[in-house]
């Protein structure tokens, strides 16, 4: 790839000509290395699907009984994605680039950005609820992204069809709370300068869409993440939100490959993965520099930087004023903050829970044994 970008456009255009023609016109192996070994798989693939480059793409919407439900299916991510949207659009506007958003399946769920409604090959893209999966409009970004799981930079001929190959896109795939793909991030140019630097772009803004998605799962402590040395607050941070028993109720990429133990689908405990007890995190949130040094059990150490949502900040603040005692450790002041919401609601405990945001299964067993376990 890095050769290839030192060529000029027209000698990059005519090596993916050549590739074109050794692999989807005589179905023999390039004679010259593609730019990524991804892309001769994905021509494979729809070679042996039975498509032609020289089909026409219908470019199709989903019918609209599915439309709706990915849409009410896709609603947090449309929600946590839309800001980076927007700062995208605004960032790519003079490039004649533009934003798409699509769900795991590679139907587009949003778009931002400068979209000429005008030219058909633009409107055919950008609109809620068109298929722009692999099967459906064959190499692209976006079906890369989903399928390689991985940032990819496609351009021009590089696509299947000829009918997209003036199209130009970097795609970012993204992950969910729970580490599954939930979707892609792709910037997409027409007969526009090629930009590979729009994969680092694009993988960027994708890091930023999930730590949003993260971040608006219910949790009730986030721990920021970072190696020492370098800096604890920013999008680089592996993030992992708790709930109130030290479970792991979601995490960015970037924690998953910090500590392996996150990478697994099933339930993981935070005291599997740092090793010291859970409650110290809690407890730090109220000191004026909560910022930790804490040891992985493989090992290695990180720095960690615990933080409460607003709310539980607002609930653990206000124990701590009604009850006079700053230095009393944050489980015990959760403890006598519960018992006091009881006693205001006169022993309703739905009514305390409610007002607490928290379960009432949750006030009866923290009232029942005082600490957690």
């Amino acid at each position: 790839m890095q050769q290839a970008l030192t060529r000029s456009p027209e000698q990059r255009l005519q090596q993916i000509d050549r590739a074109r023609h050794a692999v989807l016109d005589e179905s023999r192996p390039p004679h010259e290395a593609l730019s990524a070994s991804w892309i001769e798989r994905s021509w494979r693939r729809c070679l042996s699907s039975g498509l032609r480059p020289e089909q026409g793409v219908g470019f199709d919407v989903v019918p609209p009984q599915l439309q709706r439900h990915t849409e009410e299916a896709n609603h947090s991510l449309v929600q946590a994605a839309r800001p980076v949207l927007e700062k995208l659009g605004r960032a790519i506007v003079d490039t004649r680039y533009f934003v798409i958003l699509t769900n795991a399946q590679g139907v587009v769920v949003d778009v931002s950005g400068a979209i000429d409604r005008s030219d058909r090959r633009a409107d055919a893209i950008a609109r809620i609820g068109v298929d722009l999966s692999e099967r459906s409009i064959g190499t692209s970004a976006i079906g890369a992204a989903l399928g390689e799981l991985r940032p990819v930079w496609l351009h021009r001929g590089e696509h299947f069809f000829s009918a997209t190959s003036f199209y130009s896109c970097a795609g970012a795939p993204l992950f969910g709370p729970d580490g599954r793909c939930v979707g892609m991030l792709d910037l997409t140019g027409i007969e526009a300068m090629e930009r590979p630097e729009l994969k680092h772009l694009a993988a960027q803004s994708a890091c930023r869409i999930e730590n949003a998605l993260l971040l608006s799962q219910p949790h009730r402590l986030l721990v920021r993440l970072n190696w020492p040395g370098h800096p604890l607050g920013f999008d680089a941070d592996g993030m992992v939100c708790l709930d109130d028993d030290g479970w792991v109720v979601g995490a960015n990429q970037i924690a998953r490959q910090m500590a392996s133990q996150l990478a697994t689908p099933a339930p993981v405990h935070i005291g599997d993965v740092l090793g010291l007890p859970y409650q110290i995190l809690f407890d730090a949130v109220l000191r004026q520099d909560p910022t930790m040094e804490v040891p992985l059990w493989s090992g290695l150490r990180l720095n960690a930087l615990p933080m409460a949502p607003a709310d539980a900040v607002n609930h653990m603040e206000a124990g701590v004023d009604i009850l006079g005692n700053g230095n009393r450790p944050l489980k015990d002041v959760e403890t006598a903050l519960i018992r006091k919401a009881v006693d205001d609601a006169r022993g309703n405990v739905a009514r305390a829970a409610r007002l607490l945001g928290i379960s009432r299964a949750t006030v009866y067993r923290k009232l029942g044994n005082g600490k957690r376990h």
